[in-house]
């Protein structure tokens, strides 16, 4: 299984060094929205804080998911192209070609998210979290990555043709922008304000801008953590039963 694991990585990150620019665009979009929110349009928001300190957590959230759709796409193309089934045939585990996806995304996101926070010390970002703190900052964004990354895998293989897959990523992406990203849920008009105070994406970026501050808090960290095992859980179960019936 580890061995399988193993080439079926080497063979997506080979993909990827085919066309890095999945890789570029994962890292360029999300670099050019903090661009937009902090440096044109930060001091348009009243957070109490510097701007930067408060958005970098949900732009690093952000930069994991704006990858996502090529994860989709590279998914469903096995599957329409009849690779998943020459695999099938070989009796390839079948964690083992889904279990590559995943960890090429994962590492696609450390990118994208090593990028965000090279650039947020550029604009004067200012964490006062301790080496402990930055290490619970680097779990959850893993923890995300994965959970994400499986909840893709899954969304690429229901999808029927490529445009679909496509397609299929674009909540998750504009998810993080009816979160408390970018300003605080309690601006936001009704029905958007308590849409964003519930949905699991502002439980994650509060944990991740607690752990920034050095102050985070339980009833950040935990629901956060509940959400992510959640999801991760849900998306790898599915991406596995889906890979297993589909013929």
């Amino acid at each position: 299984m580890k061995n399988h694991s193993i080439v079926m990585l080497r063979r997506n990150l080979k993909h990827i060094a085919r066309n890095p620019m999945s890789v570029f665009n994962a890292v360029l979009m999300p670099i050019v929205v903090m661009l937009m929110f902090v440096y044109m349009l930060g001091d348009a928001f009243s957070v109490g804080v510097n701007y930067v300190d408060y958005a970098t957590p949900g732009l690093l959230l952000l930069a994991v998911c704006y990858g996502l759709g090529s994860v989709a796409l590279a998914v469903n193309a096995d599957k329409t192209k009849g690779i998943i089934n020459r695999f099938k045939v070989m009796d390839v585990p079948p964690n083992a070609v889904l279990t590559g996806h995943v960890i090429a995304a994962v590492l696609t996101n450390l990118i994208a998210v090593g990028a965000i926070i090279g650039v947020a010390f550029l604009l004067g970002f200012n964490p006062a979290a301790s080496f402990m703190q930055w290490l619970a900052v680097i779990g959850i964004v893993l923890l995300l990555s994965l959970a994400t990354s499986w909840i893709t895998v899954a969304l690429g293989l229901v999808a029927k043709t490529p445009e679909t897959a496509g397609l299929v990523t674009v909540p998750l992406i504009m998810l993080p922008f009816f979160s408390s990203a970018i300003v605080p849920a309690d601006k936001m008009g009704p029905g958007v304000k308590q849409f964003a105070e519930y949905q699991p994406f502002t439980s994650i970026i509060e944990a991740l801008r607690g752990l920034l501050n050095g102050v985070p808090a339980a009833g950040d960290v935990i629901p956060a953590l509940a959400w992510l095992v959640g999801i991760l859980v849900v998306g790898y179960f599915w991406a596995s039963s889906t890979f297993t019936k589909q013929a």
